[in-house]
């Protein structure tokens, strides 16, 4: 029955991401304050508010040393100081990136391998969804560069790390990018939406689209053999992300919001959960794996050259004359 009811409500959208769907599905949830991450290092990006900083508290308490990563460093500081507050046993460090600035990212990635002898858990979780369109300092349009490309480059220089320890990288996807296809690179088209057809919602939406194909091919990529990767999406989370991006569809839907510890669960549990129980490619929702098409135009986009032109074309992005 849980199984049919679980199936049921994912099918109809509307309960599966709101927070009914997920009062239902943690009836039987193991709750994360049993997990143990004690001696493992965790790097969770974009920790200063909504599910990221409500991810960094859930995972304090499993005791794992935790490597907070925020742009802005009075605030990451902030958040990074609010996170140590809660119980647990393991250290809280902030370090300051800007997931789009590919150079930050570098620097970052350095400075971990630099002073972390292991990297257990990787949570890509900063983003932004933006009215208008930005572009970084390489030209990247912004949405891109830090949903896809930062994060891209930023598990490419820890795979040593992660490898060693036989770790995992966790990608906080959206619900949003069932309703996108990949683009068709076969027609010249790219992820970036030209200019004069640019909507914030839908380019986020692409991204997301994005970082879920990405993660089932890292899952087969050779040079992260002994890293699973896995990619979810928190449903209809009432954060400040959602509040100042799509204020009508929060003001439609906020009683029915998840608060923002509901939508980070999969995430944490997906950081600390018996691997055996994951496998490697798969896209959670409350602690299932999901399909990642629900349309069939979206099924039909994604082909094997359809994944190995994205692949080329963030792997250029993001490490540039070194790809």
């Amino acid at each position: 029955m849980a199984s049919f009811l679980d199936r049921a409500m994912d099918t109809l959208v509307v309960p599966g991401f709101s927070r009914v769907g997920y009062a239902v599905r943690s009836r039987s949830f193991t709750p994360l304050s049993e997990m143990s991450l004690e001696g493992k290092t965790v790097v969770v990006t974009g920790h200063t508010s909504g599910l990221g900083l409500a991810a960094a508290k859930q995972l304090r308490a499993t005791g794992a040393d935790l490597v907070l990563v925020g742009r802005d460093a009075t605030r990451s500081t902030s958040a990074g100081e609010v996170v140590g507050r809660e119980p647990g046993s393991g250290s809280v460090e902030v370090m300051v990136a800007d997931m789009g600035d590919l150079q930050a990212v570098a620097k970052l990635a350095s400075t971990i391998t630099a002073t972390h002898s292991r990297v257990d858990v990787v949570v890509h979780n900063a983003g932004a969804l933006l009215k208008v369109r930005e572009r970084t300092a390489a030209a990247h349009d912004m949405t891109l560069a830090v949903h896809v490309f930062g994060p891209f480059l930023l598990t490419h220089m820890l795979l040593p790390l992660l490898a060693a320890s036989n770790g995992r990288v966790v990608t906080v996807a959206s619900g949003g990018m069932y309703a996108v296809p990949l683009p068709d690179f076969s027609r010249g088209h790219s992820l970036e939406l030209p200019d004069d057809k640019f909507d914030g919602t839908r380019q986020y939406a692409i991204a997301k689209r994005a970082q879920v194909t990405l993660n089932e091919i890292w899952a087969s990529e050779p040079s992260a053999h002994g890293v699973s990767f896995h990619a979810m999406h928190p449903g209809w989370a009432d954060t400040p992300g959602v509040a100042s991006s799509i204020p009508v569809f929060r003001a439609v839907t906020r009683p029915i919001l998840r608060n923002a510890a509901q939508g980070a669960d999969t995430i944490s549990w997906l950081a600390g959960v018996e691997a055996s129980t994951l496998g490697s490619g798969g896209f959670w929702c409350d602690r299932e794996r999901r399909a990642i098409h629900r349309l069939a135009s979206t099924r039909r986009a994604d082909t094997a050259a359809s994944r190995r032109a994205l692949w080329d074309q963030v792997r250029a992005a993001a490490l540039g004359s070194s790809a």
